[in-house]
């Protein structure tokens, strides 16, 4: 193959690569604050844990300008629908021991996640990342957890999801030490 051939061949896969990027837009990186309306109190303000009922508006005030657009967030992944150490769907909840161990968050601090392909998980509360379309709409789902069943509201949707697994999750609560759940801090490493 000539240089000439070979340049513009690698001078077009360039633009292929830059057309798509542009295409598929940008991922906006966001924190579970992103995700409530900024007059509402982050958890620690109101006192752990922070449940709907202690909100005016009961926590179903989402955040729009998020809509449709490509987001990557952290958390911890509560497996809704599995076989066995594969998980079809799940919730994606700011702490850990949330929905299970202690009161549900609002549900605008609730995502419901549909991965593009099964993710194989180890453990409830695993720390993922999760990129794809935001989609802000109260979804119920119906958990199972030791002591029977609970009907968990999310306030956003994401589906066809990427999941990866994360050492951390960045903007983490931990509970306080005197919390009787604060077994379930995660470690830092």
């Amino acid at each position: 193959m000539s240089n000439r051939l070979k340049s513009t061949a690698a001078l077009a896969a360039v633009l292929i690569s830059i057309a798509a990027g542009s295409a598929s837009g940008e991922t906006a990186h966001i924190f579970w604050k992103d995700l409530r309306p900024a007059t509402q109190p982050a958890a620690e303000s109101v006192g752990l844990p922070m449940i709907a009922a202690k909100m005016p508006d009961h926590g179903e005030t989402l955040s729009l300008n998020l809509q449709d657009k490509t987001i990557q967030l952290a958390g911890y992944a509560l497996p809704v629908d599995r076989e066995g150490d594969l998980v079809y769907q799940f919730l994606l909840v700011p702490w850990t021991g949330a929905c299970s161990h202690m009161p549900t968050p609002p549900p605008n601090q609730i995502v419901l996640v549909t991965p593009a392909q099964p993710y194989r998980m180890s453990q409830a509360y695993q720390p993922v990342s999760v990129t794809g379309a935001l989609e802000p709409g109260m979804e119920k789902s119906q958990l199972f957890i030791l002591d029977g069943a609970s009907v968990i509201q999310s306030g956003y949707t994401v589906r066809k999801a990427e999941v990866m697994g994360v050492d951390k999750v960045p903007d983490t609560i931990t509970l306080p030490v005197n919390s009787p759940w604060s077994f379930l801090n995660k470690k830092k490493n």
